[in-house]
């Protein structure tokens, strides 16, 4: 940590247009708020404090690692309050970084607190709050200790406490013992990059289960005793009536962790063992994917390319739910978005704000629904329009005519396949030659986990292996070698980190058409479209498998067996 340099004063004089000498003379009576109304930036604040006490002024804090035992410590409100943080040091020296000279009283404080000899240094504000987030997310573990110190007693007398908006479940410190659990298990949950939350009640216990890259694992075991008490505060934390225990109940709520903003949708059911409660989370702070980041084999990504750049007409992308078919989407829409296109989209909920993109929150209980939506943006004049979901006759009409009158639609649907998109379309009430007519193709997709770099390996797969994935027929396709996860410490041992989509593309050509307009099954037009050389999902997976990016098990768990 280098001392600030000699010019500063110079260039700091010219800054603050003559100024500098009375703030350097009163820099001990000078607040920071003072400082920053006069439009000093905080660099110049913390610099200037630097200067003036001859201590040493640091830029950027990225190279200078927090001090855990200070993180550990010190409740993340205080460092913000008076934005500190102590930074790794040596000879028993905890070096402590601070903004301005309104925390100098602080020093002697958290010397005595951490029986250490501190050594104060200068960063601006905003580095060290950045910082501070970020020492105190790398958390981890802190649910299942907070489990094991409950008090019961304490638990039981002060359970309830008023939901506060926008909380942070990195403050945890000085709340109540239940507020502060449910605080820590989402802040677990979004730590591990769970998607759900599951507060499941049995006869005798009550477990919280995460799911992770799409599979539901069993994590913790509060007390049986707690689970009115830990229903009750997610219900108040979501805005839900507590007193209703005999009804389905939907909610909603937003907390932070460190600079993430994370969504939280809140659903409770009632069961004979009490009200269980699943809450969705949805990372606002999430990056957004590429097209080329999902895993599209070359072919298909071309394909796919290719259709959502033409004028009109409907693509649409088809799976089971949690299959990654908004993320698709979302990845289409900002490949394509431009200043001179007016896109406009229907969501149910609205997962991630896409800059430039207008986007509809459809609400059922109010009378929008997809359908209506869709008749009143064809009203707004758009280029482009994402249907979230087609769930009936009347949006698959309005869609297909939409698409008909010079619209490029994108639309999900629920089906098991790329051809079984057709057969749905059919059923829903569209007319076989405008479905001819109107649909350019169909994406079908899932999500397979990813073996984890970290303890991959290579492996002979048996026989008990083939009869096990039901291949025992494909005898000459059958590799010598694959690949899986033993499990570690960074998989939590599992043997998978992250996903990547398997895909299935369905180009609609003419003699698909001629077999739609016959309202041929779903069969015979997944037989045209293999004979056009499309690759099924089936294939798109075996071919992840060999290429060791995920496991035989998890293509068969998520295609079915009868893919095979």
């Amino acid at each position: 940590m280098g001392h600030v340099s000699h010019d500063f004063a110079a260039a700091l004089k010219t800054r603050l247009n003559g100024r500098y000498e009375a703030l350097l003379g009163q820099l001990k009576t000078v607040t920071p708020a003072t400082a920053r109304q006069a439009g000093v930036e905080d660099e110049v604040i913390a610099a200037a404090a630097a200067e003036a006490l001859g201590l040493e002024y640091v830029e950027s804090l990225a190279r200078h690692p927090a001090s855990a035992e200070f993180v550990e410590t010190v409740p993340i409100a205080f460092a913000r309050r008076h934005c500190l943080l102590g930074l790794a040091g040596d000879n028993g020296t905890m070096h402590l970084a601070l903004s301005d000279l309104a925390s100098w009283p602080q020093l002697a404080v958290l010397s005595k607190r951490l029986g250490r000899r501190i050594s104060p240094v200068f960063a601006p504000r905003h580095e060290i709050l950045r910082t501070v987030n970020a020492a105190y997310e790398r958390q981890t573990g802190q649910a299942q200790r907070a489990i094991e110190e409950l008090d019961l007693t304490e638990v039981l007398r002060d359970a309830e406490g008023a939901a506060t908006s926008g909380e942070d479940l990195l403050d945890v410190a000085g709340r109540a013992p239940v507020i502060r659990l449910v605080n820590l298990i989402l802040f677990e949950a979004v730590k591990r990059g769970a998607s759900d939350v599951h507060i499941q009640p049995y006869e005798e216990r009550l477990v919280v289960r995460l799911r992770l890259d799409g599979v539901l694992h069993d994590v913790f075991e509060p007390p049986k005793a707690l689970q009115p008490e830990i229903i009750s505060r997610i219900k108040v934390l979501g805005g839900i009536n507590i007193a209703e225990q005999r009804l389905p109940q939907d909610g909603r709520a937003t907390v932070e962790v460190g600079d993430r903003v994370i969504d939280l949708r809140i659903a409770t059911l009632p069961t004979d063992m009490g009200e269980r409660v699943v809450i969705r989370l949805l990372d606002k702070s999430a990056r957004l994917y590429t097209l080329d980041d999902l895993g599209m084999d070359a072919g298909v990504l071309k394909q796919f390319r290719r259709l959502i750049h033409l004028d009109h007409g409907i693509v649409l992308v088809t799976g089971p739910t949690g299959s990654g078919k908004t993320t698709t989407l979302y990845a289409a829409l900002q490949e394509i978005n431009a200043k001179q296109l007016n896109i406009i989209t229907l969501e149910d909920p609205i997962e991630y704000r896409l800059e430039g993109i207008s986007q509809t929150q459809i609400n059922e209980k109010k009378g929008l629904t997809f359908a209506k939506g869709l008749r009143h943006i064809l009203r707004q004049d758009p280029d482009i329009i994402m249907i979230g979901e087609i769930r009936d006759g009347e949006t698959a009409r309005m869609a297909i005519q939409s698409a008909l009158t010079g619209h490029l639609v994108f639309a999900t649907l629920h089906t098991n396949d790329a051809s079984g998109a057709l057969a749905r379309l059919l059923d829903l009430g569209a007319e076989p030659y405008l479905v001819a007519s109107s649909l350019l193709g169909v994406l079908a997709q899932r999500l397979v986990r990813k073996i984890c770099p970290e303890c991959r390996t290579a492996y002979a797969p048996t026989e008990a292996d083939f009869l096990r994935w039901e291949l025992e027929e494909h005898r000459r396709d059958r590799p010598a070698q694959l690949f899986r996860g033993t499990g570690c410490a960074a998989c939590l041992q599992t043997g998978y980190r992250e996903r990547v989509g398997i895909f299935e593309f369905l180009t609609v050509t003419e003699p698909m058409r001629e077999l739609i307009l016959k309202r041929a099954k779903a069969s015979s037009i997944k037989a045209e479209a293999a004979g056009g050389g499309m690759t099924t999902l089936r294939d798109d997976g075996l071919a992840k498998a060999l290429a060791g990016i995920t496991t035989m098990d998890e293509v068969v768990r998520v295609t079915g067996r009868d893919e095979f």
